[in-house]
């Protein structure tokens, strides 16, 4: 049996015809750029997030980057991080050349720990009246915002961080790549920051056959400056208020993408119950003392959005022998994330070290995604898990 982390056909031939017929009808029209189709998607997406506005660009890395513009983040500011995210969040606040600030993680979310966040603040930080901004202690220079990462599908303790936010004058970005349809609290992923980012990615639970991304806020100044820069910086047409960039999202993505949110929450929903059936799999072997699931007891989520399970990630000891184990019989697993970003190379410059934040640096050690989409069945989940049990038992 073969069982890929990730199965896009699967899912194409389900909605092929419309999938077809949306891109064919882009074609005919001869409106390729900055057509219906996006300003549908846009207004969709926003509504969905419970916003005002959606600003569709190129791709994700771009989103944060052009959020992150329109809080007037550049030279000298600080922005707060995760260390444990896709190299995306911490690169989009160097190309504003700011520089990131990174915090550990809560070791069963994986999410920026708030308690972290705060303690960060307690003994690195002060607050400068004269400006009205939280500064570094050592620099003077000042921190302008937050990028709580929802890794997973699951959504960081928002209103813990909201509150820090108000109470030191910090922006928030929500970096909601992994995290489209999620709730906390009942708000949906997007609706607590001043802007929100999202990803269109082929592996997101939301995703374009290549790359798109998207933007909402309800601020107008925001929007505003976001439609604008995703423009070169031009409004009206060859005449530039500033430097901006060229990100555009696309009309064949865009109408792919008005096809593909009619189903997104009932995917949404498969995706939950395809790890519902690994967390009885589980559970059923035994297992719990070799892997660490997800969740602790699942059905004690009564609102399903709480997590979304983009991905489905155990953590696991021997990870790397594991997942070459799973691999020879023909399992698809990943790694998200091998490497922290205050241990990347490109980061040597900010002087952390091994050690500094002791979760995230564990968990990049032993985390491992098992295949999980709407599509999964239960014969395959069944093979993976047993697989996993003749690792560890024989």
């Amino acid at each position: 049996m073969k069982v890929p982390q990730l199965d896009l056909i699967t899912q194409y031939h389900t909605i092929k015809e419309e999938i077809d017929s949306a891109i064919e009808a882009v074609l005919e029209s001869g409106i390729v750029i900055n057509g219906e189709n996006v300003k549908k998607i846009e207004n969709t997406l926003a509504k969905y997030s419970n916003t005002k506005y959606g600003i569709g660009v190129a791709n994700g890395s771009d989103a944060i980057y052009i959020a992150l513009e329109a809080l007037g983040i550049s030279t000298g500011d600080y922005v707060i991080s995760p260390t444990f995210t896709f190299f995306a969040t911490a690169g989009s606040i160097v190309r504003t050349n700011a520089t990131p600030i990174f915090i550990d993680i809560d070791s069963q979310t994986y999410n920026l720990n708030p308690v972290k966040l705060q303690e960060f603040i307690d003994t690195k930080c002060k607050f400068n009246d004269k400006i009205g901004k939280l500064v570094n202690r050592q620099t003077g220079q000042p921190i302008k915002a937050i990028i709580p990462v929802h890794l997973y599908g699951q959504m960081c303790k928002m209103d813990e961080i909201m509150k820090i936010s108000q109470k030191y004058n910090l922006k928030v970005v929500e970096d909601c790549a992994q995290s489209i349809g999620s709730e906390y609290k009942g708000k949906k992923a997007g609706s607590y920051g001043d802007l929100a980012t999202f990803s269109f990615f082929p592996t997101k639970n939301l995703a374009t056959y290549g790359d798109g991304g998207m933007i909402v806020t309800s601020s107008d100044e925001y929007a505003e400056y976001c439609k604008i820069f995703r423009s070169h910086g031009s409004k009206p047409k060859y005449y530039h208020r500033f430097v901006g960039i060229n990100s555009r999202l696309d009309e064949i993505h865009a109408a792919i993408l008005n096809i593909k949110i009619k189903y997104l929450d009932k995917w949404l929903e498969d995706r939950f119950q395809a790890a519902d059936r690994y967390q009885k799999l589980f559970k059923k072997y035994n297992l719990q003392n070799k892997v660490r699931l997800p969740i602790k007891n699942i059905r004690t989520i009564i609102n399903h959005k709480e997590h979304t399970f983009h991905q489905y990630v155990i953590l696991v000891e021997d990870r790397d022998n594991l997942q070459k184990y799973l691999k020879e019989n023909n399992i698809g697993t990943n790694i998200y994330y091998p490497l922290c970003l205050h241990l990347q190379e490109c980061y040597k410059y900010l002087e952390y070290k091994k050690g500094d934040f002791p979760i995230a640096e564990e968990a990049s050690k032993k985390v491992l995604a098992l295949p999980i989409y709407p599509e999964l069945t239960e014969e395959k989940q069944e093979y993976v898990v047993s697989k996993i049990v003749e690792f560890y038992f024989n």
